[in-house]
């Protein structure tokens, strides 16, 4: 995401995670048969680490593979390729890109050769257009022209809900209210009821606002009603017990909104609520003096004028 508290206030939270060695940027996990994860390292954008800071993977059917993300710049999604290759000779079906963010998806030009479908939640295009060019410029001028990648275009949209198919594996995709950003994808794989939910969840690292509070809370609660066994993270360990993986988060969110509202009735302003705001939550989360003044701004600014 950022490299400085406010460049996150300019880019709304958006290159999310210091020093990633490529060989532990290349290393995947099975997570659940079939379900291979890269963990993304616990820092914010360097040359170092590629921008190889979030959570990223495929996930292999009888018949074709699909891409869960396809990494944070074009090396970080070269490498994921390859590890795709090291693991299956299917061809590589499908890439969802599950939400705007360049750590998610700046990978995405590293897969145009297999010639997949692009998934995307359908406000993906409108962010994509709103945000790619600083985004682009932004990690151009930390990882240079050359290795950091950039956006492709989603192909196939999804509005609602969707499914996808992998030969005997079916990949349930739902495109959610605005939360952490206001075009969220999360895939559940039936097969092994293992739930990726991308930046919808995060675990140890801080999350970030860049959508709606409330509609985080809700879509959270709504994930949570999914008989899922395992989630991915899309910043943290590679896998968690679900639903119980999402306390963490659950309670940051619900004392962020409760504490802003406590702020804005006490009639203090936004810098003030920057200051005061969860900071019982501090010691929980990394990179929270990063993040949090930001995701209090967020939340003050949606929560001043609630009736």
């Amino acid at each position: 995401m950022t490299l400085t508290r406010r460049q996150a206030l300019l880019a709304g939270a958006s290159f999310c995670c210091v020093g990633a060695s490529a060989q532990n940027a290349a290393v995947v996990h099975e997570v659940a048969p079939g379900i291979y994860i890269r963990r993304g390292v616990d820092e914010d954008l360097t040359k170092q680490n590629d921008d190889a800071i979030a959570n990223i993977g495929f996930i292999v059917g009888r018949s074709a593979v699909a891409v869960i993300d396809p990494g944070g710049s074009l090396v970080d999604g070269e490498r994921l390729r390859a590890a795709i290759r090291q693991t299956t000779r299917l061809p590589i079906q499908y890439v969802v890109m599950s939400h705007v963010h360049p750590d998610h998806i700046f990978g995405a030009p590293a897969f145009q050769k297999d010639q997949p479908q692009f998934v995307g939640h359908a406000q993906l295009p409108r962010a994509l257009a709103l945000r790619n060019e600083f985004y682009r410029k932004r990690l151009e001028n930390t990882l240079g022209k050359e290795r950091a990648g950039g956006t492709v275009t989603p192909t196939l949209l999804v509005r609602d809900r969707a499914e996808i198919d992998l030969g005997g594996r079916i990949l349930r995709l739902e495109a959610h209210k605005v939360a952490h950003t206001d075009c969220d994808l999360s895939v559940f794989d039936l097969t092994t009821r293992t739930l990726l939910p991308a930046d919808l969840l995060f675990v140890q690292r801080v999350p970030s606002l860049d959508g709606s509070l409330r509609g985080w809370l809700a879509e959270l609660k709504a994930l949570k009603t999914l008989p899922a066994r395992r989630a991915v993270p899309g910043h943290g360990p590679t896998s968690v017990d679900w639903p119980s993986g999402a306390g963490d988060l659950e309670r940051y969110l619900g004392v962020l909104l409760r504490e802003t509202r406590e702020a804005i009735a006490n009639g203090k302003d936004i810098e003030a609520a920057v200051s005061t705001v969860a900071q019982g939550e501090r010691s929980r989360w990394k990179l929270f003096d990063d993040y949090h003044g930001h995701n209090v701004t967020q939340a003050f600014k949606e929560l001043e004028w609630e009736q």
